[in-house]
């Protein structure tokens, strides 16, 4: 069996929600962990755990990134932690995976199914070897308790209630 660790430093964790439905707002975890564990060079038995901070969430505005850590949605008083369990590794192609897995954001566990690009296996001038991946997926806030909402005075969503998921995943091979 071989473990694998996220490189946090050469990866990015975002996701994207529209805003007053004409543009996206972007925002990324700075403090997340992952494992990859696989006995095959292709990865398909992988078993992936991961888990963000939710204190760490930003989208390059104080005062929305607090509304974001309160009660009205993450509530990371009582629930400091996203995390995500692995289920299902499926291969479309060479390339190409399909992720399942059971996604718990604030105490509320549904599954999900990611879109995983596969982009190789390299050594670094370090000698560390490492494999990237992007994945992406779309979930509904609402699920996970997340209810806040709001109207416009024409009757619009201030946030709408898809989350587009944007993974940049830097996986380094444990000795």
């Amino acid at each position: 069996m071989t473990t694998w660790k996220i490189d946090a430093a050469h990866s990015e964790i975002e996701f994207k929600v529209k805003h007053l439905m004409i543009t996206n707002v972007t925002g990324h975890f700075g403090e997340y962990d992952a494992t990859l564990t696989t006995s095959k060079d292709d990865f398909t038995d992988a078993n992936i755990s991961f888990e963000a901070n939710v204190n760490s969430v930003s989208t390059k505005n104080t005062q929305r990134d607090e509304h974001l850590k309160g009660e009205d949605f993450f509530d990371a008083a009582n629930h400091p932690k996203i995390s995500f369990q692995s289920t299902e590794v499926k291969k479309k192609d060479a390339d190409s995976f399909v992720l399942k897995g059971d996604l718990t954001i604030r105490g509320t566990t549904k599954p999900v199914e990611l879109n995983v690009e596969y982009a190789g296996v390299t050594v670094d001038p370090w000698g560390q070897t490492k494999a990237g991946f992007e994945l992406s997926g779309k979930i509904n806030r609402k699920d996970f308790g997340l209810t806040w909402s709001a109207t416009t005075e024409a009757g619009g969503l201030v946030v709408s209630d898809d989350v587009r998921l944007i993974l940049a995943v830097q996986m380094i091979k444990q000795a």
